[in-house]
């Protein structure tokens, strides 16, 4: 982040939203207060009180504009009821493309001048049983920002970020969080549920090497010799949140890891606000200290992998039929019937496969373990 731009964001005007506390009365001041348009990109949705805001809204002659996640795991059939709900009422609403994996992003605006940018869902899971952080501001660059990837993805349009400070995953994600990190002197205190990625964890441990203090609070799920987590202690983990030095901080939706880097959409802020800093770093140290030790620590990894693997392993070889049973199944299928199975790229199948099971193992995993499926969040 340019030292210009972090200046001019220390001026700005931010306010900080925590979650579980805040409720959903900040967002429904917000909508009741809009005097002309409101655009809200949503991927979970459940809270009929902001539903139910939005539409007096478009009553009282509000543009309302929902973008709506094309999927999410689970929840596809509640959106699409949402969406019939909200044309009924007059609400304009879009379907995100399905370029990307999953459209994961949280964010409301209102009136083109202020910007709701959430690390939470609108849902009562997320609002009132998860901590997680939103952050609110009228910093015209970055609601112009907003604006501009709002109206793109809207539209199925190509974005590209013009500011280093409002970080889109796959755009920019990668490259602005680890410059983020890399500029680490003194500690990092950074909220994760999933931190995996290669780079990532290199740079923690550079950053540690180097002398910062690195404390994460979630799941380290990539074994290290230098870095450690702890799990949040009362809550469940939802936000993505890294602090800096004490002096700005990322809030947003991408963990640090590979699939919301460079595989789906995901937004966030860099930002430099002093009472946004202080009020996020209060709330960490308290979590920190209600922590509890995760069981995967250096030292103790492949013992853990090694016996929940061969658990699930064994739960998943019970459930799944012969290959030949379920290829029979499908014999009678049109495509296979005009003997187009000779055309199959039999490699790419595996691959898909493959893939397929991984990602069923990595999810039941997590669910097990009490944690969000990989595409729940």
């Amino acid at each position: 982040m340019k030292i210009k731009q972090q200046k001019r964001l220390k001026r700005s005007t931010w306010k900080l939203i925590v979650q579980p506390g805040a409720g959903v009365e900040p967002l429904i001041k917000a909508i009741d207060e809009a005097k002309e348009s409101i655009q809200i990109l949503i991927f979970r949705f459940d809270r009929k009180e902001i539903e139910k805001a939005l539409i007096r809204a478009v009553e009282r002659g509000v543009a309302v504009s929902a973008l709506i996640a094309w999927t999410n795991r689970g929840g596809e059939t509640h959106l699409r009821r949402l969406e019939t709900r909200f044309l009924a009422a007059g609400v304009t609403v879009s379907r995100t493309a399905s370029d990307l994996a999953r459209y994961h992003g949280k964010m409301m605006i209102v009136d083109h001048t202020e910007l709701y940018l959430l690390a939470f869902n609108y849902t009562a899971l997320d609002i009132d049983g998860s901590r997680s952080f939103g952050v609110v501001t009228t910093t015209p660059a970055v609601v112009k920002e907003a604006v501009r990837l709002f109206e793109a993805d809207s539209n199925r349009q190509p974005y590209e970020t013009a500011t280093s400070t409002f970080i889109v995953s796959p755009v920019n994600a990668r490259s602005e969080l680890a410059k983020f990190l890399s500029g680490a002197s003194k500690e990092l205190m950074i909220y994760d549920p999933g931190l995996s990625d290669p780079q990532m964890v290199r740079i923690l441990e550079e950053r540690v090497r180097a002398g910062v203090t690195v404390r994460i609070i979630g799941n380290l799920k990539r074994v290290s010799k230098v870095l450690k987590a702890v799990e949040i202690g009362k809550l469940r983990l939802h936000t993505r949140t890294i602090l800096r030095d004490g002096d700005c901080v990322f809030v947003g939706s991408q963990s640090l890891r590979a699939a919301e880097l460079d595989g789906r959409r995901e937004v966030g802020v860099i930002l430099g606000d002093k009472r946004i800093v202080d009020g996020i770093a209060k709330v960490f140290e308290a979590d920190w200290k209600d922590g509890k030790k995760s069981a995967l620590q250096p030292g103790n990894e492949e013992a853990v992998s090694e016996k929940l693997a061969r658990k699930v392993a064994k739960v998943i070889t019970k459930e799944i039929p012969p290959v030949a049973e379920v290829i029979e199944s499908i014999s009678g299928d049109a495509v296979l019937r005009k003997g187009a199975l000779k055309d199959v790229d039999i490699e790419a199948l595996e691959e898909t496969v493959r893939t397929a099971v991984r990602s069923v193992v990595v999810d039941t995993i997590q669910e097990a373990a009490g944690q969000p499926a990989a595409g729940s969040h």
